[in-house]
């Protein structure tokens, strides 16, 4: 059956205590409407519909994309009020009811609710809590079935005592929300159209509703301050975590480590505390990660080992390499197998080729560096004149002194060797020492300086 989806995702937030709209906090990296849209859309559902209010602008140009319809809720007077704005665009034989602040919510979860809509059949999305207080209260009759939802702020003392939440999500059938939204009061302790009362409606239409529960209340938690967005953001990242582990990864602390993106992983990976991963990172399998490094959008070969505090940025590490540790690789770094980097290396738009080595405290940009080749301490590639890049070229068994300046553009043929402390600024032929450094005198006799005397 087809599926339309609307998002409510116009509210303010004013307990966030920001100028940014409350669904554009992120939770890994990402704004919790945007991990909502995410799942939405791997249900492949015929519209995406998206209810916004308070920084409207800002949420559209911020998550702008070509399936989605924005629907603006110029006055904010309830999740009722919210999806009637989007019932124009709704054609679907199912309709399904998300959240913007509730980001953890599952796919999975949302395809077993949808199972369960029909022509006479709608579905709502429960949570069996040791403390509801907040949430709407799932009242049944003496069979189980459900009659109704009463908000916290309306319930009884008996009803409060139900520990049966009501999530807000919530799958209709698409033929009836039309009607049953025509017919909501808004006579009620907040003066605003609840989206809750359809359910009384459906009921005394003779519908009946069929109930999915959550077995993780994280799982549809929303975040209406800054404390529940960072509950949230320790559940996704111990999910994510258990997650890997089960791929066969082993964390040293998984409440240490926190994946902002999509991961891949191989077996026998090994990842130390306080480890950030970003984007886009494939790691394969024996893989090694230090503590305290940023790896974001690269991918880590085979027995590749990144030591300690290194940041990697859409980099490569070949099969058995190894950098850091304090490695800095920027955008198009690439290390060959075997290659190393050590210590307070950075790297950008680089290849260092199998077998190569940077030991400590280089910089190596714009350059192509053959197998085996060395680079002593202190070496940079001057690849900026201030307007223009311009590339280095090494052969392979090229050997750098180090503190040698490389003045881009430069070709070093194979076996090549600068002597320390040069500036080579002219093409080195294959086999042949450069040396681009000041003669060095010695002058007898000089004294050195002596401090002034201070009294006055």
């Amino acid at each position: 059956m087809s599926l339309d989806i609307v998002i409510l995702a116009a509210g303010q937030g004013t307990r966030m205590r920001s100028a940014l709209p409350k669904v554009l906090h992120p939770v890994a990296g990402k704004s919790m409407l945007g991990h909502v849209i995410d799942t939405a859309r791997a249900l492949q559902p015929k519209s995406i519909q998206v209810v916004i209010g308070h920084g409207a602008e800002l949420v559209r140009e911020r998550l702008a994309g070509d399936d989605l319809s924005w629907v603006v809720q110029a006055e904010q007077l309830g999740t009722g009020h919210a999806v009637a704005q989007a019932l124009p665009n709704l054609s679907a034989e199912r309709v399904l009811i998300l959240y913007g602040d509730v980001p953890l919510i599952e796919a999975e979860t949302l395809q077993r609710l949808l199972h369960k809509v029909g022509p006479d059949q709608l579905a709502l999305l429960t949570v069996m809590l040791d403390d509801p207080t907040g949430y709407g209260r799932i009242v049944r009759d003496e069979r189980g079935e459900v009659q109704a939802i009463v908000e916290h702020k309306d319930a009884s003392d008996e009803q409060r005592a139900i520990r049966e939440g009501n999530t807000g999500i919530l799958a209709v059938p698409g033929s009836r929300i039309g009607e049953w939204l025509g017919r909501l009061s808004n006579s009620n302790a907040q003066g605003e159209y609840y989206l809750t009362d359809v359910i009384a409606m459906a009921v005394a239409d003779g519908l009946r509703v069929a109930t999915e529960h959550s077995g993780d209340a994280m799982e549809v938690q929303g975040a209406n301050d800054r404390i529940q967005l960072a509950e949230l953001e320790r559940h996704y990242q111990l999910r994510a975590a258990r997650r890997l582990m089960a791929q066969g990864v082993t964390l040293s602390d998984p409440a240490r480590f926190d994946v902002r993106g999509e991961v891949s992983v191989g077996r026998d990976v090994l990842i130390d505390i306080n480890v950030i991963l970003e984007g886009r990172v494939i790691i394969e399998d024996d893989v090694q990660i230090g503590p305290n490094c940023v790896i974001r959008n690269s991918t880590l070969r085979k027995g590749a080992i990144i030591k300690a505090n290194s940041h990697l940025e859409d980099a490569e590490v070949g099969e058995g390499a190894d950098c850091g540790p304090f490695a800095r690789l920027r955008p198009g770094s690439v290390l060959g197998a075997k290659a190393h980097v050590g210590n307070f290396v950075e790297m950008k738009n680089a290849v260092l080729g199998e077998g190569a080595k940077a030991g400590h405290l280089s910089y190596l940009g714009d350059a192509e560096i053959g197998a085996r080749t060395n680079i002593g301490a202190g070496t940079i590639t001057c690849n900026y004149d201030g307007a223009n890049k311009f590339k280095t070229v090494m052969g392979e068994d090229v050997f750098i002194g180090s503190n040698s300046s490389l003045v881009a553009p430069l070709n070093l043929g194979a076996g090549a060797t600068t002597g320390a402390g040069s500036v080579i600024t002219e093409d080195v032929p294959a086999h042949t020492l450069a040396l681009g450094r000041g003669r060095q005198r010695n002058i007898e006799g000089w004294q050195r300086p002596v401090k002034a005397d201070k009294k006055s």
